[in-house]
């Protein structure tokens, strides 16, 4: 960073720690970023799990982006809210999840709403509720390609089942859902080629489908460390979403991407337990804690180790403790982003280093009103 005051807020005294800070401008020069990479901004299908947030989704659609994906009903109903065009439900409905939907599909008629299939028992049992409700809805296949999360694995059951996708009369093929996660490489060359051997499964695929007469129009591919290689395919949409908010695990991993950071994690020293260990309020319920230490990349806090992490703590090692009081403000990036925006009701917005309003991570919860 050029600047490395950006993250600072200037009277940071009723601040209350931990907060989590967001700076609108960087925001800004990420969706820029993200519309600059592709040929046409239709190719653009932004994950909003991220932020979960209804003034970022705006700030993308005043960008001209209408197609958004997204993880929960909470998420998609946010989006309806917004008046988005497209919006994928990238998780199988199961239990009440399928009424919900339908109800998402009643509730904002003028959204185009979508979501994933990759079993026939799935298949049969959203296709009964839309019977019943005398609607159609709209699915993608969802194909595993190695992630070993969700999706059908290419192959027979895979054509069986897109096969019966188009003949139900009360299903839309949308085409097929792909998400390559697990493949991470820094090095661009090496994560070119394990995409495109993982892509070239799913052209296959298509190719078999498409000899047995039917149509597969679209293609929704990668997220966000697979999103520059996917958006030179013209004819596929890309998904990324830690693109917009950025974090420090991403920054070191993928260092070729031209993102950067504009959510702060704002903390404070709580106590200093013994000599050369500064604890922070920064514990598991603050900062997403699936990962191994480091939990965050401190901005101002040089030649420090974290040490420990429990619910509402976090230990670190420091070579001169006698610099740093109690009550000293500190900046941190989060390692992983999006589990950490969920753990905060409200996002604290800053510009020229002064909180000048807060969003609400509206999405955060379960349920909103659906």
């Amino acid at each position: 960073m050029k600047n490395i005051s950006w993250y600072k807020v200037s009277n940071p005294s009723n601040l209350i720690s931990p907060s989590l800070l967001v700076y609108p401008e960087r925001i800004e020069k990420n969706i820029e970023q993200m519309i600059a990479m592709v040929d046409d901004i239709q190719q653009l299908r932004p994950h909003i799990k991220t932020h979960k947030t209804l003034e970022i989704v705006k700030m993308q659609m005043e960008h001209g982006i209408v197609k958004f994906k997204c993880s929960t009903i909470a998420e998609a109903e946010m989006l309806g809210t917004c008046g988005a065009q497209e919006i994928l439900l990238a998780m199988p409905l199961v239990g009440p999840n399928i009424k919900r939907f339908i109800q998402l599909i009643k509730t904002f008629p003028r959204s185009n709403f979508s979501s994933l299939v990759d079993c026939i028992e799935l298949l049969d049992q959203i296709a009964a509720y839309a019977l019943n409700e005398k609607i159609k809805v709209s699915l993608w296949m969802d194909i595993n390609v190695g992630m070993n999360r969700t999706g059908v694995i290419s192959g027979v059951n895979a054509i069986a089942l897109y096969q019966q996708m188009e003949l139900n009369p009360v299903i839309t093929a949308k085409g097929f859902h792909v998400y390559d996660g697990h493949i991470h490489f820094t090095n661009l060359n090496h994560q070119q080629k394990e995409v495109d051997l993982a892509f070239k499964s799913i052209l296959d695929l298509k190719a078999a489908i498409e000899q047995k007469g039917m149509n597969v129009n679209t293609i929704i591919a990668g997220g966000s460390p697979s999103f520059p290689i996917h958006a030179k395919r013209k004819t596929v949409e890309v998904a990324p979403g830690t693109t917009v908010l950025w974090d420090a695990g991403y920054t070191s991993l993928f260092p070729h991407l031209n993102f950067i950071p504009s959510a702060v994690l704002f903390t404070r020293i709580i106590s200093k337990p013994a000599p050369g260990i500064l604890c922070f309020d920064l514990g598991h319920k603050s900062v997403a804690p699936e990962m191994s230490l480091p939990r965050v990349q401190f901005l101002n806090l040089p030649d420090s180790e974290q040490i420990s992490q429990s619910e509402e703590h976090l230990v670190v090692r420091v070579k001169d403790a006698n610099k740093y009081s109690v009550g000293d403000s500190f900046y941190a990036l989060p390692m992983h982003v999006c589990p950490t925006v969920a753990k905060y009701e409200y996002l604290q917005v800053v510009t020229n280093g002064k909180i000048i309003n807060q969003w609400q991570v509206l999405a955060r919860n379960q349920r909103i009103t659906i």
